[in-house]
């Protein structure tokens, strides 16, 4: 199936590991030039040298942090330097803390507000007009199961990306005369190093290992085990392409068949 993004370009943010890094290599195999951005210099420069190393389009990394407006900046001017435009997005952050209300300050709240709601909007904005003039695009945000059946422990994810998920479908409403799509996609239980860091927490919170904290969670799985990266951004391919025109405000989830609700 030829999915049309030959061509097209990709910012696709915390690219340098993990989840983002897996959707940067699926849309470069699709034949999406790429522009690359995590905090780390060191980091997003390897990722750059080894995606480049295996994709067809060109591919770019800067070094920014999103959590402020001339990160985001930064990284859009690259992109923009380089290609001229940017026809997809995709907003992707790092987990805010775990705890509970009562353990967790005002400064975190702040914190988790400013990586993973106000990046999502200043990326958004940064893109939003060249998209609407070219009458193309595609914005895609990384969410989480916890906006459809919210996560104990995680009060801020729980919080933060529905607000994200308020916004997303939104503005789905109002961008989709231009031809912009908007649509959100949810991680469950998958193989990075935030799951790990989880299970980890939870182990040493319960006196138990690490991997008996994961096969609990795998015990609530329909598929009975976590999820690999590559197969969480195999979605974003798709939803990124032609053949996705007529697809927007959606939150689709990846997770195995965790959560339980209908709809």
């Amino acid at each position: 199936m030829d999915l049309g993004l030959t061509g097209k370009v990709a910012l696709v943010a915390a690219s340098s590991r993990g989840l983002g890094r897996a959707i940067a290599e699926e849309l470069g195999n699709e034949g999406a030039h790429l522009i690359l951005c995590s905090r780390s210099e060191e980091s997003i420069t390897k990722a750059r040298d080894e995606i480049a190393g295996k994709v067809s389009g060109k591919v770019i990394a800067v070094a920014a942090n999103l959590s402020n407006a001339e990160g985001v900046d930064a990284v859009v001017q690259a992109g923009l330097k380089e290609f001229g435009q940017i026809d997809i997005l995709v907003t992707n952050t790092g987990g805010p803390p775990s705890g509970t209300f009562d353990s967790l300050s005002q400064d975190q709240w702040d914190g988790a507000v400013q990586q993973n709601l106000n990046s999502v909007l200043n990326l958004t904005r940064a893109v939003l007009p060249g998209m609407k003039e070219r009458k193309w695009g595609r914005i895609l945000n990384v969410t989480s199961i916890s906006v459809k059946q919210p996560v104990d422990n995680l009060i801020l994810s729980n919080s933060i990306r529905a607000a994200v998920t308020g916004f997303a479908r939104t503005l789905a409403n109002e961008v989709a005369t231009y031809g912009i799509t908007v649509n959100n996609v949810l991680p469950g239980y998958t193989r990075t190093e935030r799951v790990e860091q989880l299970a980890d927490q939870i182990a040493a919170a319960k006196g138990i290992n690490a991997n008996e904290a994961i096969g609990a969670w795998e015990s609530q799985i329909p598929m009975a085990r976590i999820g690999e990266p590559r197969e969480f951004a195999a979605i974003f391919a798709f939803l990124a392409s032609e053949r996705a025109s007529y697809i927007t405000g959606t939150s689709i989830p990846v997770d195995g068949g965790w959560i339980k609700s209908l709809l």
